[in-house]
């Protein structure tokens, strides 16, 4: 069985930080390989696990449309085939099995850049299908979101077992995580549980932000501490995933991940 994790949040709070971290303890400490999802078009996922990226299924995408353009002018596209007499499922699955950036124990899809301004609606049913077969896979997938979740439901049909909403120490974060968890009830997939994670958190939560956490309908799943280590990784560039495991992120994340996961 795959469990699948699913993380959100508005720009900037570091949920990114947050996924590389689930990623190191699931690679550390539990069984089973881990397939890393890169939901947001700015595709740096890569560089917090170490993983060189070449290609992304938006460049896949567009590739399929360029091949159906030209398969049109054959009649091919239209019965379903590409030149070649290759189906659309087989080229993508073909092409994003390719594109796959391979680790130990874990690898990589990252999706790119958004849809442009051509018919994406059959392209992004095939490109569900594919995605679901291989993520049966693996043991954990865990997928990277954009702020918004709306396109969660047109790049996988299945069920996602934990959401975790990640904000930082502030109203205004607050209020977009909430906004963001109650999206989830419009979504086409099924969310078994969701939690909020404070990232970034010096100190202990503000009694008038614990009331306003209070008042969500998510529970607190605990506190990522901010670190001065973390920002030297990230002004060098060195993956975040070499963190010690004394590293006081890593250890908040764990005990989270511990939690949702028993």
């Amino acid at each position: 069985m795959t469990t699948t994790i699913a993380l959100a949040g508005k720009g900037g709070v570091g949920k990114t930080t947050v996924a590389g971290m689930i990623i190191k303890y699931l690679l550390q400490r539990q069984p089973g390989a881990v397939l890393a999802i890169d939901a947001d078009p700015s595709s740096n996922l890569n560089m917090v696990l170490g993983l060189d990226l070449e290609w992304t299924v938006g460049d896949i995408r567009e590739g399929l449309l360029g091949q159906v353009k030209e398969s049109l002018t054959m009649g091919g596209a239209a019965m379903g085939t590409l030149s070649g007499g290759i189906t659309k499922q087989e080229y993508l699955d073909y092409e994003i099995r390719s594109a796959l950036s391979e680790g130990d124990k874990i690898d990589l899809i990252a999706m790119g850049k958004p849809e442009g301004q051509g018919c994406y609606c059959a392209v992004n049913h095939n490109l569900r299908e594919v995605i679901d077969a291989i993520s049966r896979n693996y043991r954990y997938v865990v997928i990277d979101n954009e702020a918004g979740m709306e396109h969660l439901s047109r790049r996988t049909t299945r069920d996602v077992q934990h959401l975790l909403v990640v904000s930082d120490p502030s109203q205004r974060g607050i209020v977009a995580a909430e906004r963001i968890a109650d999206f989830r009830h419009e979504l086409d997939i099924s969310i078994e549980q969701t939690g909020l994670i404070i990232n970034r958190m010096s100190g202990e939560i503000p009694s008038v932000l614990q009331e306003r956490i209070d008042q969500m309908d998510i529970p607190l799943l605990g506190l990522v501490p901010a670190d001065s280590e973390l920002l030297e990784f990230e002004f060098s560039g060195r993956p975040l995933v070499e963190l010690g495991d004394d590293s006081p992120v890593y250890q908040a994340v764990a005990r989270i991940v511990e939690q949702i996961l028993n």
